[in-house]
């Protein structure tokens, strides 16, 4: 059982899967700056909160739901919560389509933790929509799966309890699309790093004291 100082928001795991220095600049050092691709997933997340609870057959849809569990210390608001036979079944809202590594899953399965422990049952399965293909993507809870979200949010506390600002490193894949990129400066930290590591290594190789 976690305080709640120590919680984590769950949004926070999905930014330190994308980067690490992400995560940091906007849950610790409190710096955000929007471009079109935040803007886009801001509105889509809007459009998807702001709705009312219905009904369909079988099913009630809850939007803009606050979650938390204690256990895990984690804490937010899930786009959507579907609850079939009374179990809950989170649905979570993205622009653009299913990426490469893990961290929409990661923020879905803290969801599940989270509604698992609200609930008092177990959740199998939730879904990922994304907007560019307009499709819903199953995401099974497996072991591997929460032991990774439950990783992400150690390493979270441990970056935080630190008060270290992890480096930057760039990568244009995710660099040139970041809202943060002007904050940042990765190119400009990857160059100091490289200057620093050369001249590590010139006074090694002249032996000269440190």
């Amino acid at each position: 059982m976690m305080s709640a100082s120590e919680d984590i928001p769950i949004s926070a795991l999905q930014h330190w899967l994308f980067c690490p220095r992400q995560y940091a600049l906007i849950h610790i050092e409190r710096i955000w700056t929007e471009n079109s691709f935040t803007a886009e997933g801001r509105l889509m997340h809007e459009r998807a909160d702001s709705g009312r609870a219905e009904t369909r057959p079988g099913i009630r849809v809850l939007r803009a739901v606050e979650i938390r569990s204690d256990q895990h210390g984690l804490h937010g608001v899930a786009d959507v919560v579907e609850l079939r036979g009374g179990r809950p079944y989170p649905v979570e809202y993205k622009r653009g389509k299913a990426k490469a590594h893990r961290a929409d899953e990661v923020q879905l399965c803290a969801q599940a933790l989270c509604l698992e422990e609200m609930f008092a049952c177990q959740i199998q399965e939730g879904a990922l929509f994304y907007g560019q293909t307009r499709r819903r993507s199953i995401v099974a809870f497996d072991d591997d799966l929460r032991a990774l979200t439950s990783a992400v949010a150690s390493e979270i506390r441990a970056c935080r309890d630190s008060g270290a600002l992890p480096v930057a490193s760039y990568s244009s894949d995710r660099c040139d699309r970041c809202s943060l990129l002007d904050d940042c400066r990765p190119r400009i930290a990857s160059r100091r790093q490289g200057i620093g590591r050369w001249l590590e290594g010139a006074i090694a190789a002249q032996g000269v004291p440190e």
